[in-house]
């Protein structure tokens, strides 16, 4: 059973089911063009994220779990697939909090994805915190740049890296459907011959003490899929849209969403209506 109650949820999601409504109000004027480290592996940076590690493993990770609610469900399939995943592979996740990225590494542990992340949020405020923690900006408006970072990205997922993308393209706090997808987690599966490995949050009701004094709609439950691989026998095109339809599927089923409606692939050419007055509610079971 799960839970989630649309009359707590006052976020102004967009029309756009891919666009940001959150602001980035620094911006330190990074150039993300050919020559930037996208998967830096200088001695400096492997130090500086050595420490950081440290930190993260010991105090964040239980700050994390404690702020979300956060419960797991599936780790047996890590396990199950542990070869796989040591071969590289790409992990997706709908994106629903401001930290549940922190709460993805602390459930899937000992693993650490590198996870692709929007320009602007490099060059923010977070942009240093952000790249220890594994993130790669994904360049704008630079066909060498973007040469350079798919590159880097496609050799560290095929020396046994793994990538986490957010194929919604935007964080929606509390969202609760799937929104479709956009195509480049299974772009670089279909490049690599390597699988994804489908995740999804579901929310849970709060206590008092999270409901009535922290005001949190709801915690959190990861749920952890089994790997899912490209069909290489499709041409290019196909293969990825087929890809993002069965993880889509999956990620659905995974959040235990009933009747999500939505279409899989992600086309900013039809404005449709995501949510309407019911803010996408759809789960099984009540509240």
């Amino acid at each position: 059973m799960t839970y989630f109650d649309p009359k707590t949820v006052k976020y102004p999601y967009p029309l756009d089911t891919a666009t940001h409504y959150l602001e980035v109000k620094k911006d330190d004027k990074t150039v993300f063009d050919k020559d930037y480290p996208y998967v830096d592996t200088s001695k400096k940076f492997k130090r500086k994220r050595f420490w950081f590690n440290i930190v993260l493993r010991t105090v964040a990770f239980l700050i994390t779990r404690i702020r979300l609610g956060l419960k797991v469900e599936g780790r047996k399939n890590l396990k199950a697939n542990k070869e796989v995943i040591k071969n590289g592979l790409i992990t997706v996740c709908n994106h629903v909090h401001m930290w549940d990225f922190l709460g993805i590494l602390a459930s899937i542990k000992p693993y650490h994805p590198y996870h692709l992340s929007w320009d602007k949020n490099v060059r923010g405020e977070n942009g240093k915190l952000i790249r220890l923690i594994g993130g790669i900006p994904i360049p704008v408006n630079d066909l060498r740049g973007s040469y350079a970072f798919t590159k880097q990205v496609k050799e560290m997922i095929e020396s046994g890296g793994l990538l986490h993308l957010y194929p919604e393209g935007s964080m929606w706090e509390y969202y609760a459907k799937i929104r479709p997808f956009k195509e480049g987690a299974f772009f670089f599966a279909y490049k690599t011959g390597r699988p994804v490995l489908p995740l999804a949050y579901s929310y849970r009701k709060p206590g008092f003490i999270r409901a009535k004094i922290f005001k949190q709609i709801a915690t959190f439950t990861l749920h952890i899929g089994t790997p899912i691989y490209p069909n290489m026998d499709l041409p290019k095109d196909e293969a990825i849209k087929d890809l993002a339809i069965r993880v889509h599927e999956a990620m659905v089923e995974l959040a235990q969403i009933e009747d999500n409606l939505y279409p899989a692939l992600y086309d900013n050419s039809q404005r449709i209506d995501y949510y309407t007055s019911e803010y996408g509610i759809g789960y099984k079971g009540s509240w």
